[in-house]
């Protein structure tokens, strides 16, 4: 029986790469890149035959093709904040093309967004927020979730907005920490709390979101419970100094999970930071210096 086909855009990224160390079973995919592999290793042998050389954005007909047969688009692409100079506007296009492709391959697509939407906001954070970004990516993805869903209901595509928290090892604080790092101290006294989710568990629920047939148009995607980065650096074992927070410092983004977790078959945790340490551990020597930055 022939797997379904999953086209992944954007595979030279975190996400990516993780989803190559740890594929969702039972899916073929398609991995896209800009230019031709050069690593070397068992990683690369093993997906060798599986990339899709292509510019999604130059190439709209090489990114159809390659999208043909798919059932679902992952589209993972667009630029990381502090890292090249490509336009964090560039999000929006990419989005769009997935969703064209998506509409002449009859795939649905499924939408790397972020929390950064929600910007400063307090509580408990639905699906059904108002989205009020406070950065410039965060005000790139907004966007992109209100083009793309537009797009998508004019060419009859299925859309599904991944408002991803916080990735252990992939984030600022524990995959960027350094010696002599400095966490910021908030007014109470404590560092900033976010939503996060390891990316063992994160490669895990993606694939129960690859295989699940219906999806609602948002998900907020991470473990229950913000976690106090302070907690995560000190259960990592990595010292830190601190500093004082700048004036309007975003003291906690909270993500409601409830909605995610009727879409799983298995319960997701709670964030524990030791849990979350010990994932990005496991998986921090087979990522790429380039992909770590």
């Amino acid at each position: 029986m022939t797997k379904p086909a999953v086209l992944v855009l954007g595979a030279t990224g975190r996400i990516g790469q993780l989803l190559q160390l740890c594929p969702p079973e039972g899916m073929a995919l398609r991995l896209q890149r800009r230019r031709a592999p050069q690593a070397q290793g068992a990683t690369a042998d093993t997906w060798a035959d599986s990339w899709h050389v292509l510019d999604p954005l130059a190439e709209p007909a090489a990114l159809s093709r390659a999208a043909r047969g798919a059932t679902t688009i992952l589209c993972l692409a667009g630029p990381v904040p502090g890292r090249g100079s490509e336009p964090m506007q560039a999000h929006v296009a990419l989005a769009l093309a997935a969703v064209r492709a998506a509409a002449a391959a009859q795939a649905r697509v499924l939408l790397a967004s972020s929390a950064a939407v929600y910007g400063a906001q307090g509580g408990l954070l639905a699906e059904t927020a108002t989205l009020r970004p406070a950065n410039a990516y965060g005000a790139a993805k907004a966007e992109m979730e209100t083009r793309a869903a537009a797009l998508a209901a004019e060419l009859g595509v299925a859309v599904t907005m991944l408002r991803i928290g916080n990735i252990a090892g992939f984030d600022a604080i524990l995959g960027g920490w350094r010696p002599g790092f400095a966490l910021d101290r908030l007014a109470d006294g404590r560092s900033p709390r976010r939503s996060y989710i390891g990316p063992r568990s994160l490669a895990r629920v993606l694939a129960a979101l690859l295989a699940a047939p219906d999806l609602p148009p948002v998900l907020n995607l991470a473990q229950p419970g913000p976690v106090e980065m302070a907690a995560l650096l000190r259960a990592a074992g990595h010292p830190f100094a601190w500093q004082q927070a700048a004036a309007g410092a975003i003291a906690e983004v909270a993500l409601d999970c409830r909605l995610l977790a009727a879409y799983l078959p298995f319960a997701l945790e709670t964030a524990d930071p030791a849990q979350m340490v010990a994932e990005w551990g496991d998986l921090a020597p087979h990522f790429t210096e380039e992909s770590r930055r």
